[in-house]
């Protein structure tokens, strides 16, 4: 057993609420080991990042009770963190404990070069002059894997890709050659190849550096594929904790098998996903699992194409100019969408996917109409509408809706729900009166979940999976034909986003609407999805039934992307 470098002990945080205190970790106890993995999983709110902003002493002392002991061994001397004084803690960040964070583009100052950054964090934790700082900072880019060192170094971090960026946090977490590493779901905004990566150097610089990490995240399967214990996390308590062996092969917690169910199985196609509410209502019934069988499927798909398109794009192009290139006369045009074609039939949910810059958004963004197609023509219920001026489309616009994958920011903070929802039946003139419009908004609610009193309410006073659903429910007030659905689950922790699949497979019968689903998780899109579409460079590469791609791949693009869904590798 190697040496113990972190122990957790009795740590309780409550913070001070209008209805008094509020507990957030309620006494939780754990360690972590030298040379060792321990993955943190649980869903949003569950007290994982607190937890981390513990260990790393991030956490605001104005309305919060800490108590509980959390133990560092440096040198084979213990310390202990909560009581000792800032001196200590801002020596021990980022020498010994260094942090990752979830989103790098909102963690980098974007008015600073990258190299600039690291640097700063180099010079201020380290007695090293300028020039080896830059060393330091150059040796680690080309170690984690970037390309062109010198040119990172003076990029600015919007002129980098997710990837790219979380690659200079890494840089900057590991530059002053920490002992502990804590990654807070250091993937979650990432496409699948660029996560995979990320997780291969993860496990490689550990291995090399000889680092203690502690893997925060809320993906069981991920999670598999890198720790050696597993810790999970559900209202501020640590509900188990096992190897990562026992806790996919004999998990015992009910909830913990139900983040392992909640992510769509990769082997077969299921009706419903299993939710936690499932697994928790100790109703037998309610995790009886509903597969597809292979002849379903192929039933279904020729039932929905016996019918008329509701969409049908032909040779659509949508490009771009730089405003550098703008200024020069061989200017060079990016084609975004580049001869695209493909049909979308009523009732069925047809899957986009691709890597983050391959024109996915774009493509759904032009068919909205929201941006202007420079070549190609456009179909929608039999109206020609590429060539529709703005006024023209606007009684269309109605019947084509979108939801989006950020739902807070998709939501304006300052409106209550009943204003989120009966605006738009206003526009359309939806609604006999004022009171017409709330008794649609009430059903609309309860049909995704929510109640009546939520209709007083502002955004920020729900949770991630309850604003999803409130933009659900506004998509659905104009009762559209098609909807856009882009990124529109990625945010969502595993749990809660097998509720808003489900809910979209029930609108999506009780309405016959469909969906034009937008993701990098193939997973996701095999499970929702009648038919695919693999898009790479602005154009599609693959197309067909969605079960057939995944299991007979034609390309190696489309490979790769499939490969790289994470499998929960457990040895």
């Amino acid at each position: 057993m190697n040496k113990e470098i972190l122990s957790v002990n009795n740590l309780q945080i409550d913070f001070k609420a209008q209805s008094g205190w509020q507990s957030a970790l309620k006494g939780i106890s754990f360690q972590l080991y030298e040379n060792e993995i321990v993955g943190l999983v649980g869903e949003s709110g569950s007290g994982k990042t607190l937890t981390a902003l513990s260990v790393i002493q991030l956490l605001p002392n104005a309305n919060a009770k800490i108590s509980g002991q959390i133990h560092l061994t440096i040198n084979d001397q213990q310390v202990e963190l909560i009581s000792s004084d800032e001196s200590v803690k801002s020596t021990i960040r980022g020498n010994i404990v260094s942090m990752i964070f979830q989103e790098p583009m909102t963690s980098l100052n974007p008015v600073m070069r990258c190299g600039k950054q690291v640097l700063e964090a180099f010079l201020n934790h380290s007695k090293g002059s300028l020039e080896q700082g830059k060393k330091e900072v150059l040796g680690l880019f080309e170690k984690v894997g970037l390309p062109s060192p010198e040119r990172i170094y003076r990029a600015y971090p919007h002129e980098l890709s997710g990837g790219q960026l979380q690659r200079v946090m890494i840089t900057m977490a590991l530059i002053c050659k920490p002992r502990i590493l804590i990654c807070d779901e250091p993937t979650t905004a990432l496409d699948v190849t660029v996560q995979s990566k990320i997780m291969d150097l993860i496990k490689e610089l550990q291995k090399e550096l000889g680092l203690s990490v502690l893997f925060i995240t809320h993906d069981l399967n991920l999670v598999g594929q890198i720790a050696d214990r597993v810790i999970v996390m559900k209202d501020g308590n640590i509900v188990e904790e096992n190897s990562c062996k026992n806790i996919f092969s004999n998990p015992e917690h009910n909830y913990t098998k139900a983040l392992l169910a909640s992510r769509p199985p990769l082997d077969n196609k299921l009706k419903r996903l299993p939710t936690v509410d499932s697994f928790l209502s100790g109703n037998s019934s309610d995790l009886v699992l509903d597969f597809y069988k292979p002849e379903e499927i192929i039933e279904r798909l020729e039932m929905l194409q016996q019918q008329q398109p509701i969409l049908e794009v032909t040779g659509i192009e949508k490009h771009f100019v730089s405003k550098k290139a703008m200024l020069k006369k061989n200017r060079t045009i990016l084609k975004a969408v580049n001869n695209v074609s493909f049909s979308l039939y009523p009732g069925e949910t047809l899957g986009l996917v691709g890597e983050s810059g391959c024109g996915k958004s774009t493509l759904g963004k032009t068919v909205l109409k929201l941006l202007t197609a420079n070549a190609g023509e456009m179909v929608f219920s039999g109206s020609a509408i590429d060539s529709l001026s703005d006024s023209e489309f606007r009684p269309l616009r109605k019947d084509i809706q979108i939801i989006f994958q950020d739902p807070y920011a998709s939501l304006n903070p300052r409106q209550r729900v009943l204003e989120i929802l009966t605006e738009p039946m206003l526009v359309h003139g939806i609604g006999k009166n004022a009171s017409g419009r709330k008794e649609i908004a009430t059903k609309l609610l309860l049909r995704v979940g929510l109640n009546e009193e939520h209709l007083n309410r502002y955004p920020h006073q729900f949770s991630g999976g309850q604003r999803q659903r409130i933009c659900i429910a506004r998509a659905l007030a104009l009762k559209p034909k098609l909807i856009i659905c882009d990124e529109s689950v990625s945010a969502l922790d595993v749990s809660v986003q097998a509720q808003v699949l489900n809910l979209l497979i029930e609108l999506r019968e009780e309405f016959g609407m469909s969906y034009l689903f937008i993701s990098h998780d193939l997973s996701v899109v095999k499970f929702i999805s009648d038919r695919m579409m693999v898009m790479q460079g602005g154009s599609i590469v693959e197309i067909g039934a969605a079960e057939e791609i995944y299991n007979d791949p034609q390309t190696a693009y489309t490979k790769e992307l499939i490969d790289a869904v994470p499998k929960a590798i457990v040895n």
